[in-house]
């Protein structure tokens, strides 16, 4: 009996019919293309982006040279290196992220015991050779200084949620 409603339903093209049917619904539904350049769609304030590295409100840089957030990293893509100042507290000396080893997942943002290391909303960015993807610890601050009104603002917004 089973063998017979399938040949059945199969004379009668009953999968074709319930294919058309969901394509008929689809069909005349609002597009909700975006037209990627003029039009943004929205990101959440836990985007994970560009690395950039903050300073203090004097200028001074904020990495402590603790080395977390090298340690924690799954993809080995940081390589800090550390030295002393006159009054014996330790900075970095390099700060260096291999973007084609970054995987994003936030890590060494959630290690950084002094917020250092952020990952901003920033996704344009590009390489056309294998050292234009390869930051410098100079290149991070200056993404830190460029973004520090956006980095603060998702910072406080991720508090509200905590």
């Amino acid at each position: 009996m089973g063998s017979m409603k399938e040949i059945f339903n199969s004379l009668l093209l009953k999968e074709l019919l319930q294919g058309l049917s969901v394509t008929g619904r689809h069909l005349f539904a609002r597009k909700i293309t975006v037209r990627y350049p003029e039009e943004r769609t929205p990101q959440s304030f836990r985007f994970r982006g560009l690395h950039a590295l903050r300073r203090h409100a004097n200028g001074e840089e904020r990495c402590i040279a603790c080395k977390l957030c090298e340690a924690v990293c799954p993809a080995m893509a940081i390589r800090i290196e550390m030295g002393e100042r006159e009054d014996g507290s330790r900075r970095t000396t390099r700060y260096d992220i291999d973007l084609h080893k970054c995987i994003f997942c936030g890590f060494c943002e959630e290690a950084c015991p002094v917020d250092a290391i952020v990952l901003t909303r920033v996704f344009e960015y590009h390489g056309e050779r294998q050292s234009d993807l390869y930051y410098t610890k100079p290149m991070l601050l200056d993404n830190g200084d460029r973004h520090e009104e956006q980095i603060a603002a998702d910072k406080a917004a991720d508090a509200r949620y905590r």
